[in-house]
């Protein structure tokens, strides 16, 4: 059994399946689920322990899926084949997110998810890009940033410019990355 993600690779998106691993261990994968739906999976330092992981561990068994819909169970099925422990599932019906009914906690802050607000994703992009640039490498500015950000799906590679002139990164690579994760 796998502690962290098998997966590697910081963040990417393949068709219907995002990945995000913070490097130290925490996930989330994101799987489309048509219809407007999702389910949001990962694991991160968290008190649940499901399934193998329950037995794993020696601790009580949090059930993740108590009362979700059956299209929740792909994902997790596939997590449990790719012997992942899981800490978290939620799902998105189209309109409002849910999880199933348990006091512990699962770990879904841990992970980090830079997208879950603009400071968040903005204190990622600056990280980044500080750690590719190193001690000599500049910062872009924050409207640059805020400007990135605003564009959401609508990237190009002069925003992307703006925001990583210092790194040597691929432009082109960059925004064809990004391209990836506009939803289908």
């Amino acid at each position: 059994m796998s502690r962290g993600p098998a997966r590697g690779d910081d963040c990417r998106a393949e068709g219907s399946l995002w990945h995000y691993d913070d490097g130290d261990g925490n996930w989330a994968d994101l799987h489309h689920r048509g219809d407007g739906r999702a389910v949001l999976l990962g694991h991160s330092h968290s008190e649940t322990f499901y399934a193998e992981g329950s037995d794993f561990f020696e601790e009580p068994e949090t059930d993740l899926l108590a009362g979700a819909p059956e299209w929740w169970e792909p994902p997790v099925r596939g997590a449990r084949e790719g012997e992942l422990f899981l800490g978290f599932v939620y799902g998105f019906d189209g309109s409002t997110w849910e999880r199933a009914e348990y006091d512990a906690e699962d770990g879904f802050r841990g992970v980090r998810l830079p997208a879950l607000s603009d400071e968040s994703t903005r204190a990622s992009i600056l990280a980044l890009i500080e750690h590719a640039s190193g001690p000599q490498g500049s910062l872009p500015s924050r409207e640059s940033v805020d400007a990135l950000i605003e564009a959401d799906a609508r990237i190009d590679k002069e925003l992307l410019a703006d925001v990583v002139p210092s790194t040597g990164w691929d432009v082109t690579a960059g925004v064809a990355a990004a391209l990836a994760f506009r939803p289908a």
